[in-house]
């Protein structure tokens, strides 16, 4: 996920560049909601592997 976000993030900056405008919003816009997904997952994950640490130790 994490990798999508950064494609879609150096997309939106190539767009950007060459003035496409509309496309680079929505690219970011994708980027930027990629990567919320990816870090919401990641917390959890991290949450769920300091309780199973904590349940053998």
């Amino acid at each position: 996920m994490l990798k999508w976000a950064l494609i879609f993030f150096v997309v939106s900056l190539i767009s950007g560049f060459f003035g496409f405008s509309g496309v680079s919003a929505a690219t970011a816009t994708i980027a930027r909601v990629l990567f919320a997904i990816f870090l919401i997952i990641f917390l959890v994950f991290l949450v769920l592997a300091v309780m199973a640490g904590n349940a053998i130790v």
